[in-house]
C-alpha cells in the first residue's frame, strides 16, 4: 500500500474506500484487503485520515474489472511500482484510444495486455 502523490491523485477520476468496495462486491472488508495483498487491486493511502482507497474504475458493479488482475501482474513483473502502475493505467494512450483503465472497463483487455507486455521489451 502506497502513499499517493498529487500527480497520480489528479489522474484517477474517482476513488472508493475498502468498505465501499466490500459493499459493492458483497464481501467482507477482509476479503478486499486480501485482494489488495494478492495484487488483484491496488490500494493507496490518501485524504485527511490517510484511509486506503482503490480507483473506482477497478470495480465493475459487483466484481473486479475483467483483465485487471492479469494486467497488474504483467506490470509488476515488468518492475513497476504501484504508483507507476496507476500512472500507466490512467494516462491517456492515443493508440487505444483513452486510458488503459478505460479500455479494461470496456472489455478491451487484450489490447491493454499487449501494450503492457511491450513495455518489458
Amino acid at each position: 500500500m502506497t502513499e499517493i502523490d498529487a500527480k497520480i491523485d489528479a489522474l484517477v477520476p474517482a476513488w472508493l474506500t475498502l468498505p465501499d468496495i466490500a459493499e459493492q462486491l458483497g464481501v467482507e472488508v477482509t476479503r478486499v484487503r486480501q485482494l489488495v495483498k494478492e495484487g488483484q487491486l491496488i490500494a493507496v493511502r490518501r485524504g485527511e485520515n490517510r484511509a486506503l482507497h482503490v480507483p473506482a474504475a477497478f470495480i465493475d458493479g459487483d466484481k473486479v474489472v475483467k483483465g485487471l488482475s492479469g494486467t497488474l501482474t504483467l506490470l509488476k513483473d515488468d518492475g513497476f511500482t504501484d504508483e507507476e502502475m496507476l500512472e500507466w493505467l490512467f494516462t491517456p494512450d492515443p493508440s487505444l484510444p483513452g486510458t488503459p483503465a478505460q479500455a479494461l472497463s470496456e472489455n478491451r483487455g487484450t489490447e491493454v495486455k499487449r501494450r503492457a507486455q511491450a513495455l518489458a521489451v
